[in-house]
């Protein structure tokens, strides 16, 4: 911001989001609903971008912040990939969890959308046209999208997959022979595939437009941290790996090291992971799994010099 927040705070339309222009994860992203509210988020955002671990970076791009207007609705994450130009979807994540701010940590994915026919050809219509608007042609897409009662508005299109662990909550099934171009049919034809071992298909050149999403619906958490401080560890994850659907859960904080939550926080407790016959009951999985967790976090004791 060239002339600082309270240059520009009162020509803005609320509410507003300011995010920082190179950080991933929604970390430092805030929601800002007045004049005041906009400069204390320049300010905390200023400070996380001053912090140690940016600055090592040595990204230029740390160096700005942009104000958006903030867009109501649902929001939805896409996974495909585009093939010369051709985009082809693989799965619409929704995301139960309302992302209205202050802060926008995300919590749960989980596929097939619940959303009727028409409303998903819109979201992968509309994926497809910012691909094409920002002149992206081959390999793996990522977006995240919102939708209310006018439009699609993407809110991201990267050219990558789903980040971290959370890929794990899509398989893809290979074509039949007789569903696959030309009668071909993949080498094991039915059997489930990762998301990544379908890209590194595509990357040798092999045809995956016919690769569909398997047949149960699936979903993953991303535990938040509830507060900062010192994590000490989890009591309950055998009883949430017994919950029925659950496939896995994995904890992937380290014991004795400072949590620290939105926006200033980078990471998460851990992963859920779920299996149900529909949407919904992935969702209840994940939410009863969640429940079973009891985290230890301490207070954080500063030291003074």
């Amino acid at each position: 911001m060239e002339h600082g927040p309270a240059g520009i705070a009162h020509d803005l339309t609320y509410p507003a989001v300011i995010k920082p222009v190179a950080l991933s994860g929604s970390r430092g992203v805030m929601r800002v609903d007045d004049p005041r509210q906009l400069v204390e988020a320049f300010e905390r955002l200023r400070t996380l971008l001053q912090s140690p671990d940016v600055r090592s970076e040595r990204d230029p791009l740390h160096a700005l912040a942009l104000v958006e207007t903030f867009i109501p609705g649902e929001e939805y994450a896409v996974e495909g990939v585009l093939t010369d130009g051709r985009f082809h979807a693989f799965a619409i994540f929704d995301k139960p969890d309302a992302l209205d701010g202050p802060f926008f940590e995300e919590t749960i994915y989980v596929t097939p959308s619940r959303q009727p026919t028409a409303v998903q050809a819109r979201i992968i219509e509309t994926v497809a046209t910012a691909a094409r608007a920002l002149g992206l042609r081959h390999g793996p897409i990522h977006a995240e999208c919102r939708v209310n009662g006018r439009d699609v508005y993407m809110l991201e299109v990267a050219a990558r997959p789903i980040g971290g662990l959370c890929s794990k909550a899509l398989r893809l099934v290979a074509p039949s022979a007789d569903a696959s171009p030309g009668g071909r049919s993949s080498p094991d034809p039915e059997r489930e595939l990762s998301l990544e071992e379908v890209l590194l298909r595509h990357a040798l050149g092999e045809d995956v437009s016919g690769y569909r999403r398997e047949r149960q619906a699936s979903g993953v958490m991303m535990v938040p941290i509830p507060r900062r401080g010192v994590y000490r560890g989890v009591a309950g994850i055998d009883e949430a790996r017994c919950v029925q659907g659950v496939d896995d859960v994995r904890i992937t904080a380290k014991p004795d090291a400072l949590v620290v939550p939105l926006p200033e926080g980078r990471s998460y407790l851990g992963f859920i992971f779920a299996h149900a016959p529909d949407a919904a009951g992935v969702e209840a999985s994940l939410r009863a799994a969640h429940a079973r967790l009891r985290f230890n976090i301490e207070r954080e004791l500063r030291v003074e010099r």
